[in-house]
């Protein structure tokens, strides 16, 4: 039995973490590197240990302190969060070796995904139709070109590695293609270790909705139904909305049947997404599978009353799933902002110390945050630093409630993103549901160009 957690995480998702961890009886352990000190996170958690300097592969990424810290603090359990080493097998690994649970899947289910070339052919046995693409390791720009004459395009270069965008670029000639790949493939090496490098074709007009499941360690497996994240930056979400306003019931299922396979032909056990890209006659397409809880997981706790976070642990335990798919309903509909210190225009990000920090209330509102006024914004970590949540009744409400909710958020000090999210659900395209992976660079862009 699980009686002490500790967080391999920091900011919003560690503070999310240990609330749930009080609401169990569990006692949480916060890590924190020497930026993080005086993080509210670390206030939080019943105990908190300094982890190393700033960068993350001194502090965040460090799993032999991380794991070594766990040990001497008596943690029964390890929960990873979402990015840092979340997804990677080694750590949950180490934690099996160590005699720590890893709050997430097995290292071979990762693996398995870590990989998006592995992932494709999985889901493509698994029968979950996959974009069409590459099924290889693409080494050189020559045979990449080659590769894209056989796809045709426009097609997306991808890092296999990759995540958040990094590695990956749409491309739309040869020319474009050859300049693009020793530099995704340089980034994707850095950043992750593996440059492996392929081609899918570009889906247009396309819809990013991805399927939250939750498998137990008895064979149950659920789904917690759609979220759309379509409205993207640098092929990183910006507003997610639960269920997604554009598909139709019979699709709904279809995709949540979907995602469930995808979980059972990987003998998948605990949180995960399986996410979609969706052509706008609704033919659905795997993308990839996150092994682990993500940023978004709120609108979908807001929409079904499933504690997402506590389920985790609940597994972990290996306990029984405590309903089935029949148990479950969509209750009104949810909107999340992601506030990032960043310039609205430019989207690069904007460091510094916070002078004012007011955020929304009402009982239609959540926020989920670790930053508080006069605190210091490092230029160390993602830029995120908060998550702005409403629900309403009908989509509608929530778009009334999530506009008024941004005019009263208040940060001075830095800049955020507050007035582009501003802009783009005040946006009739938005509020006719025409959310597209293009929404950014069709609509708001334009905007600011206009300006200047």
């Amino acid at each position: 039995m699980i009686k002490k957690i500790l967080i391999a995480n920091r900011g919003e998702i560690a503070a999310r973490v240990i609330r749930s961890c009080k609401q169990l009886g569990i006692r949480s352990i916060a890590v924190f590197s020497e930026a993080d000190q005086k993080s509210p996170y670390v206030e939080m958690a019943d105990e908190a240990f300094l982890i190393g300097p700033p960068r993350v592969n001194e502090s965040y990424l460090n799993m032999d302190k991380i794991i070594t810290i766990a040990k001497e603090a008596g943690a029964d359990a390890i929960h990873p969060g979402y990015g840092f080493l979340s997804e990677n097998p080694a750590f949950a690994k180490s934690c099996e070796e160590a005699g720590i649970l890893f709050i997430g899947p097995r290292s071979d289910a990762m693996i398995k995904m870590g990989s998006k070339i592995e992932a494709r052919k999985t889901m493509k046995t698994a029968g979950v139709p996959i974009v069409p693409g590459n099924e290889a390791a693409i080494a050189t720009a020559e045979e990449a070109v080659r590769v894209a004459h056989e796809i045709g395009y426009p097609i997306m270069l991808k890092a296999s590695a990759g995540g958040g965008g990094i590695g990956m670029q749409v491309v739309h000639s040869d020319d474009e293609l050859i300049k693009a790949f020793a530099s995704n493939q340089k980034r994707a090496e850095t950043f992750f270790g593996d440059g492996s490098m392929f081609l899918e074709k570009k889906v247009e007009n396309a819809r990013h909705i991805e399927i939250q499941i939750l498998a137990d360690h008895h064979g149950n497996v659920v789904h917690l139904f759609d979220r759309e994240c379509s409205i993207q930056r640098r092929n990183q979400k910006v507003i997610e909305e639960a269920p997604s306003p554009f598909i139709s019931q019979a699709t709904r299922e279809a995709m949540g049947e979907a995602a469930v396979t995808a979980a059972k032909a990987l003998a998948y056990t605990n949180a995960g997404t399986i996410e979609f890209l969706v052509d706008n006659q609704q033919h659905f397409y795997f993308l990839e599978m996150n092994t682990r809880i993500q940023v978004e997981h709120p609108i979908t706790e807001e929409i079904t009353g499933v504690d997402i976070v506590a389920e985790q642990i609940h597994i972990a335990n290996g306990n029984k799933l405590s309903y089935s798919q029949d148990d479950l309903r969509i209750d009104g509909h949810a909107i999340e902002a992601r506030i990032y210190a960043e310039n609205p225009e430019t989207f690069f990000p904007s460091p510094g110390h916070i002078t004012v920090f007011d955020m929304p209330t009402g009982s239609f509102v959540r926020n989920d945050t670790s930053v508080r006024q006069d605190m210091d914004i490092t230029p160390y970590y993602d830029p995120m630093i908060s998550k702005l949540i409403v629900k309403g009744r009908t989509r509608e409400e929530a778009i009334t409630r999530m506009r008024q909710a941004l005019s009263t958020f208040r940060v001075e000090g830095i800049q955020t993103n507050i007035p582009m999210l501003e802009k783009v659900v005040e946006h009739e395209a938005f509020q006719a549901g025409d959310t597209t992976t293009s929404f950014v660079e069709q609509y708001y862009l334009p905007l600011i160009k206009s300006k200047k």
